[in-house]
């Protein structure tokens, strides 16, 4: 049974909203057409601007009098409700005093509570609670971008209790709520220490500060922070460990780059990958060197790759099945994300030299945070990357778990946005994703880094887990209140 058929208690009765809107003010939509940002013109609201139930006063944009002065129908008074109907569906919002005389967009409509029926507040949270949003989702049209016809939005069935148990009701929910956000925020901010937490982990492995370093260890330079007991049985520092042989990053960058001139399999002469510029980059620990993104590669073609362009590989290419497509939303910020794309074996065939394989780093070219990266899983399977997706198979002598924390650390973050190019559209070229700056600490020390990384994160990722099942809870908890709200179970 559906929850118009539901029985009411008793004084209750079912009204569309149509009929519990004021005479003379019916529910319609707002400006099709608001022309750019006009400051000290008419106000106007967009569902963006409904931010967790309230209108954010301080991203509203402007429309000229004359615009909306074709729009008067649609003005807007203090207590109006606001409800969206295109593109994310019931954000609702009071009207505050402060947009009296504004107006609305094509994506919303205002309701105007007939004040000796309904009180604002009481239609706001009724529009919020399951017993509307099923009648949203039986009358939504559309998939690309959802919307409800405003005829549907005028038949929408509201349960009415009498005014004193509507107020009562409000009350009842307001006050549950307060306490439900207050856990809310709490859960937010933890969310939020582990967040930063995470990137001071990262920060601190690529600063060498997270183990002790392979110097300090063989007894090269003094431990931080206290006497590290030194490789053999003496300790840190005593005369025999000093300067005991391991190999340094530098010295394994020369190796790395000594392999790939010899074992060169591209067309042509062979190019070395340029250097990076260390004059303005930090000061690293004993034993650590500067690398690009390109030296750390291995000596094999495609090692560094980005995927097809243009015509070569489009929406309409894709299939249910077959070998996969990395895109941009499979690059989580550190970690690999499986949403599926597939194309056909003989399309896959023809692209070849985009392939990306297991244990290859796949690094973000456009979007957020550049240049973010994951690393491919085993359980993969053949794929190749798309455009902007860039396949990094690192030298066998590096540790593609420690390439994957430095690209995703805060400094390389930092240093990587100067490279950066295009307004509100940040994107990174194939060149420029080979200059990247990346620290190399000796392959011993780069072990030690990953596993203390492994460690820490572990933790992190099982209280994030923990946050998140509670804020999944509270979203429950939200909707159990405003479900017995409006059957008449809570006051």
């Amino acid at each position: 049974m559906s929850a118009i058929d539901d029985k009411l208690p008793s004084g209750w009765r079912w009204e569309s909203l149509a009929e519990v809107a004021a005479d003379g003010a019916p529910i319609l939509y707002g400006i099709l057409q608001p022309g750019p940002d006009m400051p000290g013109g008419v106000p106007y609201v967009r569902p963006t601007e409904i931010v967790e139930d309230v209108i954010d006063l301080s991203s509203i944009r402007r429309t000229t009098p004359a615009i909306a002065g074709k729009y008067k129908r649609s003005v807007l008074k203090p207590d109006d409700v606001i409800l969206s109907i295109v593109g994310t569906i019931g954000k609702v919002a009071v009207v505050p005093p402060d947009l009296d005389g504004g107006n609305i967009t094509q994506s919303s409509v205002r309701v105007r509570p007939r004040s000796e029926v309904v009180s604002p507040r009481y239609v706001a949270w009724v529009l919020r609670s399951p017993v509307l949003r099923r009648q949203f989702d039986k009358h939504r049209l559309g998939t690309a971008v959802p919307r409800l016809n405003v005829a549907h939005v005028r038949a929408l069935r509201v349960p009415v209790p009498p005014l004193p148990e509507q107020r009562r009701i409000v009350a009842e929910i307001e006050k549950q709520f307060t306490r439900l956000e207050a856990g809310v925020a709490a859960l937010r901010r933890v969310q939020a220490n582990l967040k930063r937490y995470r990137a001071a982990v990262l920060k601190a492995a690529c600063e060498g500060r997270l183990v002790p370093t392979e110097a300090e260890l063989v007894g090269r330079v003094p431990p931080r922070g206290g006497r590290v007991k030194a490789k053999g049985n003496a300790a840190s520092g005593d005369a025999a460990y000093n300067n005991a042989p391991f190999e340094t990053g530098a010295e394994l960058l020369a190796r790395i780059l000594t392999e790939r001139r010899q074992n060169w399999l591209g067309r042509g002469k062979y190019k070395e990958p340029a250097a990076p510029e260390t004059v303005k980059l930090p000061e690293l620990p004993t034993g650590w060197t500067w690398a690009t993104v390109e030296q750390l590669a291995a000596p094999e073609p495609n090692s560094i790759t980005d995927g097809p362009f243009g015509s070569n590989l489009k929406t309409e290419h894709y299939m249910d099945s077959g070998p996969r497509v990395i895109r941009l939303q499979n690059i989580g910020d550190g970690v690999y994300v499986d949403e599926e794309a597939h194309i056909a074996q003989a399309h896959f065939e023809r692209l070849q030299k985009h392939r990306i394989f297991a244990g290859d780093l796949v690094i973000a070219g456009f979007g957020e945070n550049p240049p973010r990266s994951c690393i491919i899983p085993e359980t993969l399977g053949p794929a190749i990357v798309k455009a902007d997706c860039i396949r990094f198979k690192p030298h066998g002598s590096v540790l593609p778990k420690y390439m994957n924390v430095a690209l995703n650390s805060d400094p390389v973050r930092k240093r990587t946005k100067g490279m950066v190019h295009g307004v509100g559209r940040p994107r990174l070229n194939l060149g420029e994703i080979k200059s990247i700056a990346l620290p190399l600490p000796p392959p011993a020390e780069q072990t030690r880094i990953v596993a203390e990384v492994e460690r820490r994160l572990s933790v992190v990722e099982e209280l994030e887990s923990v946050v998140t099942a509670n804020l999944q809870r509270a979203t429950r908890l939200r909707q159990s209140i405003l479900q017995k709200a409006f059957t008449g179970e809570l006051v």
